[in-house]
Order: structure tokens, then sequence, then C-alpha cells
């Protein structure tokens, strides 16, 4: 694992752009992403206070081995870059960005955020999800086996599934709520139809740098060098599509309609103050096998970043109340690391390419007021919770509006932030599915 701190993280470096330094996205943080400016034409990106610097535009002014990567219209060349050409970058962004200097041959190339429609940040080749909050996986595995809520594999093995790339989308672009096969217990046959259930789980998005080739597991100390950056996740849930489904080989439709995630890649170097000791292990809990186990990672393996979670419904957006949190807690809350995750998904040879995408799972805390899901908070839906409006929910409703925040922090070193990541639910499209049904019947029939 390689941990670079240097003056672009200098707690007393500011930029010359107005503001930059009271918002997110401080000259310390400088994440990319991909946006379209009032031309439409997509470009990559960096974000500075409430500031988008146009990469292309400035491309001159960069080093040249990064130059043509700018270029692109997705973040793909820049993840493939070795390492030191994309600390080289950052570096000189840094600069170009508090050097006064600069602001002459630089200012031009800013647009303000407001004004620019945010795309995904690269062309995704594959995504994979994990279930590494244990505190998660303790309290839903208690909702449905309350003697053994989690099962012989959890501390032995990172688990996890393949997800669908396809339907990731980002901040900012509604979810229709899914249909499908839903059944209860009393119940003699399914029934299909919109789901009762939808449900959020707050996560953190892996992305994945410079890949490895097929046959090649990465190896555990070298792991953490191959996630080039983190952000929000969002892994939408049909919880009951998911009940019925998910056995024999787990989930499905339940969770491939959309995944939401930030459109800010919060890179691994602007988070290298924020690495911090992976929590302790419980007395008496397995150690990791030799290829999942490594001093560094040990040390050095979470992040010091806060979550939250807050919710508004339609009807609190038209009284302007203010959104309901829903949760706080720290992302260290996960039993695996997110190397142990890039070593497990790739000690079978599998190869991982740049632009992939991780989930780290549900992270939730142990306790009332840090769970990642309604799952968790309504107990299954029993325990419904209270709105300022008298509304209650035990799973969420059209026109219910979901929103993650995340911030690192740390004595000594500037907080930086992964702005948000936030969709509301769109009512399903049950109706348009009968109209098709009903123009295919014979006629007469």
């Amino acid at each position: 694992m390689t941990v670079h701190i240097d003056e672009t993280h200098d707690i007393a470096r500011t930029s010359w752009v107005d503001g930059a330094q009271s918002t997110d996205f401080p000259v310390q943080n400088l994440p990319f992403g991909v946006f379209a400016p009032a031309d439409g034409v997509s470009r990559i990106g960096v974000a500075i206070g409430d500031q988008i610097l146009d990469l292309a535009a400035i491309a001159s002014l960069l080093p040249p081995a990064v130059a043509g990567a700018v270029r692109d219209p997705r973040l793909n060349p820049i993840f493939a870059l070795p390492a030191a050409d994309r600390l080289a970058l950052r570096r000189r962004l840094s600069t170009l960005l508090s050097d006064a200097r600069f602001r002459g041959e630089v200012e031009p190339a800013l647009r303000p955020a407001s004004a620019c429609t945010m795309a995904l940040p690269a062309r995704i080749g594959d995504y994979s999800d994990f279930y590494v909050g244990i505190h998660h996986a303790t309290a839903v595995g208690r909702l449905f086996r309350p003697d053994t809520p989690l099962l012989p594999n959890y501390k032995w093995v990172p688990i996890g599934y393949h997800g669908r790339a396809s339907s990731i989308r980002v901040t900012g672009e509604p979810v229709r709520r899914p249909l499908g096969q839903r059944k209860s217990p009393d119940q003699p046959a399914p029934l299909f139809g919109p789901s009762r259930q939808l449900d959020y789980e707050l996560e953190l998005g892996l992305w994945i740098g410079q890949g490895n080739p097929l046959g090649t597991p990465i190896p555990i100390a070298e792991a953490a060098d191959h996630i080039v950056g983190l952000c929000l996740l969002n892994d939408w849930s049909a919880r009951d599509l998911q009940a019925w489904e998910y056995q024999p080989l787990g989930p499905f439709l339940a969770k491939n309609f959309h995944t939401t995630i930030s459109p800010w890649v919060v890179t691994a170097e602007a988070l290298a103050p924020f690495r911090i000791a992976q929590p302790d292990r419980p007395e008496g809990d397995p150690m990791p096998l030799p290829y999942l186990n490594d001093p560094n990672d040990r040390r050095r393996g979470a992040f010091a970043i806060i979550l939250e979670v807050s919710l508004t419904s339609e009807r609190m957006r038209a009284e302007n109340v203010e959104p309901v949190r829903l949760s706080r807690g720290p992302a260290s809350n996960m039993y695996w690391t997110a190397a142990q995750m890039v070593a497990h998904h790739t000690s079978n040879g599998c190869n991982l390419q740049s632009g992939d995408l991780l989930g780290t799972g549900t992270i939730s805390g142990p306790e009332d007021g840090a769970r990642g899901s309604l799952l968790e908070i309504t107990a299954r839906g029993t325990k419904p919770l209270e709105l300022p409006t008298g509304e209650s929910r035990a799973f969420l409703e059209d026109g219910d509006e979901v929103t993650f925040t995340g911030r690192a922090s740390v004595d000594g070193a500037i907080p930086i932030g992964f702005g948000r990541c936030s969709a509301r639910i769109l009512p399903s499209a049950v109706e348009r599915l009968k109209r098709c049904t009903a123009s295919q019947k014979e006629p007469g029939a």
C-alpha cells in the first residue's frame, strides 16, 4: 500500500477560487468527474468549490504524459495511468488552483457547477457488490435467523455478488419503482407487480484504476494501489422481490434495476491523510487467511469518513419541511477492507479493468441512528418511522427522495467531501406493462 502525503494536503494551502475552502471541494480534494456544460458535450472536470475546471481547456498547462487522457470524454484513461502520472497531475492542478499567478490562464476554463449536467465518470465494464458491513449483516440476519444471524462463512471470506453495470446512474436521475414477483408465506402462489418494500442501501463505491491480467491475482499488499478513488453508492433494493427470488443463487431483479452513485471520484491521493487503522476483530474471531492478511492494510486500510442519509417526502418538500436524517456513522464499520475486497475478487484469477466499480455493501453501525437501510431502521417494516408531517414510512413511497453525503475528517487535515448521492422514487411502469400486454392479446380473447 502506497500512502503519499505531500504539499497538496497542506492545511495552509488555499485556492484563489472564491469560497472553495468552505465546501466539500477545497483545493486539498480535487475530485474528478465528467460533466456537460451548456453545449452538451461531455468532458472531464475537477471540482473546486462550486465550480468545475474543464481539463481539456487547460491541457497545454498539464504534464505531457496526461494531456491526452484529459481530452477523453470518460475517466478510464486517467484511471489507467501509472500512479506517478496521476500524482503529477494532482500536484499540477493543486498549483494551478492555488497559485494566483495562474489565475488569468485557468479562470476562463471554470464552469459554474449549477449550470452543468453530471454524467457517469467512467465506462463501467463490470460492477460487483460486497457485503462487508458486519453490523448490517448481523442486524439483517437477526431479522431472518435470530439464532444464527451471521452465516459460518462471513468471518472467513468477503461475501459478494456480480451486479449489473448497465443500470448504474449518477445522482439526480430518478428511480422507477421496480416490478417483480413477490410471495408472502400465506400465499399459494406469487404475485407480479410493483415492489411494496423498496429500500436504499448506504455504501461506498470503489473505482478500479489499473487492472490485472486474467489468471493473475492481485496480492493483498498491492491491492489498495489498484483503487483509484471512492464515491458514494446507493444500491436500491426491493426487499419483497429479494425475499422470494434470492435462493439459491442470490440477488437478481431485486437489485439490478437501478444503482445510484455520486458523480465525483474522490481520489486515493486526496484520501491519503484520512486512512486509519482497520478496527480490531472481536476476540475469538479468526484471523484472515494469508492471502487476505497484510499488516500495512490493518494499520491504514480503513477511512475516516462519516456517512449520512436523509429523506424527504413529496409532502415535506411541498410544505418546505427540512429533510429528516435517518442515519449517521463512520465508514470504518466494515469487517473487510477495500484492499481485501480487491484481493479476494481477483484471488481466483478474475481480471479487473480500469473503470470497474465495486460496492462495499451496506455500512451500518451497531447503534440506533447509524443503520444503513430502512430494513434495519424499521425492523423489516414492523416499526415504521414517523416523519415531521405526520406521515410514516416502513419502506420508501413514490415521491420520496433519499440523499447520501460523506465527509472525510481527521485532526491536522482539511476536511473533504463527496458531494451528494441523491435520487427520487417514481411510480412503477405497471400501467405501461398492462397496455403492452393488452395490445398483444388476440382479437376476442
